[in-house]
């Protein structure tokens, strides 16, 4: 027997069985995957497992069944009646100590963008005067954010190196990826793979900015004040593409029902069970139980493949900080911005990649017409190059899937005997298609799943 605690937000997932339940595939559970990107809740692909939940005490048997399970933590928003300044005080030195705690003692090896989060952590680790290298990377033919990470590098002090995502490089480390993250992922995110041999040579512990975004923002956009709770999630984590795929299989494997009456009935269930009424704070609750531990932690796996990671913005005082702070506070990344202006101003005078080419003090300007002179030169650069033969890359899956070479190595996973007898012919035929003749951003979201599925069932058989 032995007794777990998980974390309010868990940086891995850990598996346990459920009593009573046959080693069959869990088609419903993949048909949501498949429209999501991400399992749902505790589902796996096999309906006796299951992934243990985020904030509880479970007690398993010897057998690694759950036997009892009780929650610790529940989201809540009770907004304490308190200035900016305050909320800003307590951010600055909550986040600190949480980045001081984490680097403690140990090399620091920091990615940088060129947006927020890991702008914060620069500052922090900047102030605390951390042993620090830093990377980052851009992809192939596409948008210089190495040189935006590289000046916020420049402005702490910080080693740097930048890297290149190539084209192609998926195939040659499809089958590592598929063994670091279990197929619980698709293989076209998690761009540091690209460069995971490079990473193993550093030292040090991973400081990890994931879900700041989430966290120091509002949960809802203006426009959809007046959607319910169900309607905005639906409409955040739902991908068009992947639906109509999760459709397909539906049909495909005769489940009971129709798909999207099944999703939309889960959904209903996980967020009423969610005893929060702003809007805002309630779907924020729902994205860190359901979607940071099944989608983003996942990911985090080829970090821990290369070194231990730390990550501030997972801290269970980070996330019990958040329910209490109110909602105007959090809006806009307001605390994030303001903290890293009162921190550096040299380095909030770095270009936030996206409000380009503005930065944190004159962001406000990225509106017409202010930004049309930069709008007008942008778009005829991409002419440009699109003129000469250049294809601007700007999502990791055209490098992975444009191309004839790519096209030979995806074909190979497409259409495979026992994955087309496994999910239909005319189903992989379908999605295949219109990813290459008809709306290929649409579709490379539901091909990309396609082609984890396939690896996974080849390494099932």
């Amino acid at each position: 027997m032995s007794h777990i605690q998980t974390p309010i937000i868990p940086i891995t997932q850990r598996f346990a069985l459920r009593e009573g339940k046959s080693h069959d595939v869990n088609k419903e559970a993949l048909c949501i995957y498949m429209a999501l990107g991400f399992f749902l809740e505790g589902d796996a692909f096999y309906k006796d497992e299951c992934v243990l939940q985020p904030g509880k005490y479970y007690t398993l048997d010897e057998n690694n069944h759950v036997l009892k399970e009780n929650t610790y933590f529940n989201w809540h928003y009770t907004p304490r009646n308190i200035s900016f300044k305050t909320a800003l005080d307590e951010y600055i030195d909550l986040f600190e100590t949480i980045v001081k705690e984490q680097s403690l003692g140990q090399p620091v090896i920091l990615p940088l963008s060129g947006g927020l989060d890991s702008r914060t952590q620069a500052v922090a680790l900047n102030y605390l005067q951390a042993d620090v290298r830093s990377y980052s990377y851009r992809f192939q033919n596409g948008f210089k954010e190495d040189v935006i990470a590289k000046q916020i590098a420049q402005s702490c002090g910080f080693k740097f190196k930048a890297f290149e995502i190539t084209k192609g490089y998926l195939w040659h480390q499809i089958d590592d990826l598929a063994c670091i993250n279990g197929c619980y992922s698709d293989f076209t995110h998690p761009r540091q793979m690209a460069v995971l041999e490079e990473l193993k040579q550093m030292q040090g512990a991973f400081s990890l900015g994931h879900w700041g975004d989430v966290l120091f923002d509002s949960g809802i956009k203006k426009t959809e004040a007046g959607l319910s709770v169900l309607e905005i999630v639906y409409k955040k984590i739902v991908k068009p593409g992947g639906l109509e795929l999760a459709k397909r299989l539906w049909k495909q494997w005769k489940l009971q029902g129709d798909f999207e009456t099944y999703l939309k009935s889960r959904l209903r269930v996980l967020l009423d069970g969610i005893d929060i009424e702003d809007k805002s704070a309630k779907v924020r609750a729902f994205k860190s139980l359901y979607w940071a531990p099944r989608w983003t932690s996942v990911n985090l796996s080829v970090f821990q493949e290369a070194h231990p990671i730390h990550l501030p913005y997972y801290d269970d005082r980070m996330c019990r900080f958040i329910c209490e702070v109110p909602e105007e506070h959090l809006a806009n990344r307001q605390l994030q911005i303001a903290y890293i202006k009162q921190r550096n101003p040299e380095l909030a005078k770095v270009m936030w990649q996206a409000q380009k080419p503005y930065n944190l003090y004159n962001y406000h300007n990225n509106i017409s017409p202010w930004n049309l002179a930069y709008r007008i030169k942008n778009k005829m650069w991409r002419s440009f190059r699109a003129a000469m033969g250049q294809h601007y890359i700007q999502r990791n899956w055209e490098l992975q899937f444009l191309g004839a070479d790519n096209d030979s190595a995806l074909q190979h996973y497409m259409f495979d005997e026992a994955f087309i007898e496994f999910v239909g012919a005319d189903t992989v035929e379908y999605i295949y298609n219109q990813f290459k003749h008809g709306d290929a951003i649409s579709y490379a979201h539901p091909l990309s799943m396609l082609l984890t599925l396939s690896v996974w069932r080849q390494g099932e058989m």
